[in-house]
């Protein structure tokens, strides 16, 4: 029993690795759109902030429609270990292979295949934690998996930074593809075990049973308490986390004037704070009470608001990174609260699913935000200087203008953790008169 419940820790290891080399990939086209030579390879203006900011867009599209549509048959008919190592083998290839689609249109359609392929990742994730830990003790694991994206976003601004003063571009895409295969799927084969009464990767006997599995699964997802809320306390953590993460290499090096070597360590900076944070937020779950969760939410997301609006409003360009770190460890701190959340409100056979849900509505809406950031910069930047100095000027104020819609983030996800509490503390105290009344 003892030897089990260290081996469960193995797979969740596993899958804080495979959550990071994922968030390497995600954030590779965000450092690569500061180089002229990639640019020009795609067809693409040094200043055309909206097209470069649906790069991500397009990653968030595909990522979103995936999570949500293929995580119930990924549930249902392969189970969590075969699904991973399926995603591992198809994002590897599209990632080695994206270099050789040499126009805005195909690079596109290789980010949406990405983000297909990664879809079902977070929600695999969520229902291995399930499966594997009681809901009194799944602060730490979950917190555990989201430190991968803290991880694999400050492992990878310098890394690929690194590749692309050392390398041809090019280069970076090659060298990650083959790391998500070789590092990823000897891990999932060696430590990712699901138990048999939650294995749900038995294959149907017929197409029919298969979508009865499939049909059975969304219809659970769908009946978890507080769907919408959650999801839409997700879409606005994520459109967070996509905005910031996809705009920050540029904006450190043309709003705040740092070199491409600076801009690669600063940028992981406020990675490595989420990634404490995250460990924190996973703490203070098992700590506080899962009556008292949505107090995160509510804490983090002002924490968030006043770092961000420090930040844009900073002199100095050290201050203004000071505050962007600040700003990442609120939101690291809430990050770990929502499969939590998800998991407590879901019945264990549903889990995954309905976190398809919520991750997945919340990544299609998330995904617009870096798009939507950049059609600000633009505008705001061509709104205002003409030359020199004053054009310089004006790129910082579309910069800062852009970077402000992070704040209104926040405000939906205080509201959303208002709300939850309000509701859980309605449906507690419900119970409570009913069972006295009995």
């Amino acid at each position: 029993m003892q030897s089990s419940k260290n081996f469960r820790w193995y797979g969740v290891i596993t899958l804080f690795v495979i959550v990071a080399i994922s968030y390497v990939d995600r954030i590779n086209i965000a450092v690569l759109i500061t180089d002229k030579a990639f640019l020009e390879h795609v067809g693409l203006a040094a200043d055309d902030r909206v097209s470069q900011g649906f790069l991500a867009t397009a990653f968030m599209l595909g990522y979103g429609v995936s999570a949500f549509v293929l995580t119930p048959f990924c549930s249902a008919l392969f189970g969590v270990r075969r699904s991973l190592i399926y995603g591992l083998i198809l994002w590897g290839v599209v990632t080695w292979a994206s270099p050789m689609f040499d126009s805005y249109g195909m690079l596109l359609a290789s980010r949406i295949l990405l983000g297909v392929s990664e879809g079902p990742l977070f929600s695999l994730a969520s229902a291995y934690i399930k499966a594997h830990f009681r809901s009194d003790e799944n602060g730490k694991p979950n917190a555990f998996v989201n430190m991968g994206t803290g991880l694999g976003l400050a492992v990878g601004y310098p890394l690929v930074g690194y590749l692309l003063t050392q390398f041809a571009w090019d280069t970076s895409f090659h060298v990650l593809g083959i790391m998500n295969i070789v590092l990823g799927i000897p891990l999932v084969l060696a430590f990712v075990r699901m138990p048999v009464s939650h294995e749900n990767g038995v294959r149907p006997s017929s197409f029919g049973e298969a979508m009865a599995r499939v049909g059975g699964i969304v219809k659970g997802a769908l009946h978890t308490r507080h769907l919408f809320l959650i999801t839409l306390l997700t879409s606005a953590a994520l459109a967070y986390l996509w905005g910031s993460s996809n705009w920050l290499p540029t904006y450190l090096r043309e709003a705040r004037g740092f070199s491409l070597r600076e801009m690669g360590w600063l940028a992981s900076l406020p990675q490595y704070a989420t990634v404490l944070a995250v460990f924190v937020g996973g703490v203070l779950i098992d700590k506080v009470g899962r009556e008292r969760v949505p107090f995160i939410f509510m804490g983090a997301s002002v924490g968030v608001a006043l770092s961000v609006l420090m930040a844009i409003s900073a002199r100095d360009p050290y201050a203004a990174a000071c505050c962007l770190v600040a700003a990442n460890f609120f939101w690291g701190l809430q990050s770990p609260a929502i499969p939590s959340t998800v998991q407590y409100c879901s019945r264990p056979e549903h889990t995954a699913s309905a976190f398809g849900v919520t991750n997945g509505a919340g990544s299609l809406v998330a995904g617009f935000m870096p798009a939507l950031m950049g059609g600000v910069i633009a505008a705001v930047s061509h709104g205002s200087g003409t030359a020199g100095a004053a054009t310089s000027a004006a790129s910082a104020s579309g910069f800062f203008a852009g970077f402000a819609l992070l704040i209104g983030t926040q405000a939906v996800v205080f509201a959303c953790g208002l709300l939850l509490w309000l509701r859980d503390r309605s449906r507690s105290a419900t119970a409570v008169s009913g069972s006295q009344l009995s």
